[in-house]
């Protein structure tokens, strides 16, 4: 039972503890295992771990909006504060923070210029900005604060990218499948069998976009930013 720690949730003053193995739930947590029950030593949602005391079937319920214990537990684990040793923890955060930072490359742009910011000048303006990543809180959640706080320091906004695109008969079927990937909005098929269409993608994947198509279609492809 050296493993075995109590991973706790809190919400709306009420308090759910469980038994988890430290190591599985760390597996548990950053994918190396799809079932959250696997962590799981004792199969009770408690309301004081340490001393034995049971949470109430309504409370849970009311706070989960289940009873189902498997989705409870995923729940904790997910969102709660699992205790992990300083090494897991570091490992948590970096894979934490590269979530945040993909998907902020991803949907940003520099409002300046209407141009994608590039991951690694997203990351050095965490860095100047003292970002604080939290391992047990989901990424996207802390994409707004994080946003505040880079913007001090780096001009950003998130935003769509409209664009029109003339793909050349050719490459049209081959390029259809891309277009719906990337939002695909509106299409018209030209006389000559060339694809006219429109696609609406985060600002962010422009760069992405263009290399993409430029590969199916051998560069021959035309392109017309509508709106950003």
């Amino acid at each position: 039972m050296s493993k075995t720690v109590i991973a706790k949730y809190s919400q709306s003053g009420e308090n759910f503890e469980i038994f988890v193995d430290s190591d599985l739930a760390y597996d548990y947590i950053t994918g190396k295992r799809p079932d959250p029950m696997t962590a799981l030593q004792t199969e009770e949602i408690f309301k004081d771990a340490n001393k034995g005391e049971r949470q109430s079937q309504d409370k849970i319920k009311k706070i989960f909006g289940t009873t189902d214990l498997p989705k409870i537990v995923e729940m904790i684990l997910k969102n709660g504060n699992v205790p992990v040793t300083t090494e897991q923890r570091n490992k948590l955060v970096e894979e934490k923070r590269k979530q945040v930072v993909a998907i902020i490359a991803r949907n940003s742009i520099d409002p300046r210029t209407n141009a994608p910011h590039p991951a690694q000048r997203i990351e050095n303006a965490m860095r100047e900005a003292k970002v604080t990543v939290e391992p047990f809180k989901s990424a996207q959640e802390q994409v707004d604060a994080v946003l505040k706080k880079i913007n001090m320091f780096l001009p950003i906004k998130f935003a769509t990218a409209r664009m029109e695109v003339t793909i050349p008969p050719e490459f049209a079927n081959r390029c259809y499948g891309l277009l719906k990937q990337y939002g695909l909005k509106d299409e018209k098929w030209l006389n000559d069998g060339s694809l006219s269409a429109t696609v609406e993608f985060p600002a962010g994947l422009q760069a992405e976009f263009f290399e993409k198509l430029n590969n199916f279609t051998k560069g021959s492809a035309t392109t017309k930013l509508i709106e950003v």
